[in-house]
C-alpha cells in the first residue's frame, strides 16, 4: 500500500486535489481518509459546552486511532472509519466501513503534523492556497455544509482558525515533498502528482 498525505490551511481545497487524484487513478485503487472523521467524541461534555473548544487545534485530532488504523489497512484488515456530525460538534454512532486499496490518501490541516504518521508516509504534499480564498471557501462550507450561522464562523475564523493556521498549519509545509499551490485548480501539479504515483504503481 502506497500511502500519501494531503495538508494544508482549511478552504485551501485538500478534499478538491485529493479527490482528482483518486479520479485520475481510478476509485478501484484508491481509497480516502479524511481526518476530519477523527476529531474526538465530545458527546460526554453538553453541546453549549462542545460549542467552546478549540477544533483547530492539534490535540482535538485522535490521530493515534488514525495510525492504528493505518497499520490495520496495511496488514490487509478492513476498518471503520468514524462519522462525525458538525452540527452537533460530536462524533455520530454510525461508522463507514473501509476496504484496504493500493493507494490510501489521508486529507486534512495537520496531515503533515504528527511524526507517527509522516513516519508512515511515502508522498507527502502541501495545498498552498492565499488566506482569503480560504476563509471564503471555508465561510461558504461551514454555512452550507455545516449548519453555522455566518458569525459563528467569522468569529471561529478570527479567534480560533487563523491563530491555530500560524502556530500549526503552515509550519507543516516544510514536511512537504510536492507543494501545490493555488490548490484543486491546479491541474499541472495534479497531473505530475498522478503520474509520479502511477509509475510507482
Amino acid at each position: 500500500m502506497y500511502i500519501i498525505l494531503i495538508g494544508g490551511g482549511t478552504g485551501s481545497g485538500k478534499t478538491t486535489v485529493t479527490k482528482r487524484i483518486m479520479e485520475n487513478l481510478g476509485p478501484d485503487k484508491c481509497v480516502m481518509l479524511p481526518m476530519d472523521n477523527y476529531y474526538k467524541d465530545m458527546s460526554h461534555i453538553p453541546l453549549d459546552e462542545r460549542k467552546k473548544y478549540n477544533y483547530d487545534h492539534p490535540d482535538m485530532i485522535e490521530h493515534m486511532l488514525i495510525v492504528k488504523h493505518v497499520k490495520e489497512l496495511l496488514t490487509g484488515k478492513p476498518i471503520d472509519l468514524p462519522d462525525y456530525d458538525f452540527a452537533q460538534y460530536t462524533r455520530a454512532n454510525s461508522s463507514i466501513r473501509v476496504d484496504p486499496k493500493p493507494i490510501l490518501l489521508i486529507e486534512g490541516i495537520f496531515a503533515l503534523y504528527y511524526d507517527e504518521l509522516r513516519a508512515l508516509a511515502d508522498l507527502k504534499i502541501y495545498v498552498d492556497t492565499e488566506g482569503d480564498e480560504r476563509f471564503i471557501r471555508r465561510l461558504q462550507r461551514d454555512i452550507f455544509e455545516r449548519g453555522r450561522t455566518i458569525e459563528s464562523v467569522i468569529s471561529q475564523y478570527l479567534n480560533t482558525v487563523k491563530p491555530m493556521h500560524d502556530a500549526y498549519v503552515e509550519p507543516t509545509k516544510k514536511h512537504a515533498d510536492i507543494i501545490i499551490p493555488r490548490g484543486g485548480y491546479n491541474d499541472k501539479a495534479i497531473e505530475v502528482v498522478v503520474e509520479y504515483v502511477q509509475n510507482l504503481l
